[in-house]
């Protein structure tokens, strides 16, 4: 049961996982935050070309 307890084996998966879930939520909340601004500005240069 120790040898079970003790083994970290897919330790370093895990810690991939969550590092991976993290910049992901970070790049959501980046595009909800900028989104609206980034889509304005585009759109503004857009109407400025024509």
């Amino acid at each position: 049961m120790k040898k079970f307890l003790m083994n970290e084996e897919g330790q370093g998966m895990v810690e991939y996982g969550l590092i991976i879930a993290l910049v992901a939520v970070v790049v959501i909340a980046a595009i909800a935050l900028l989104g609206n601004g980034v889509k304005n500005t585009f759109t503004n240069i857009t109407n400025t070309l024509k």
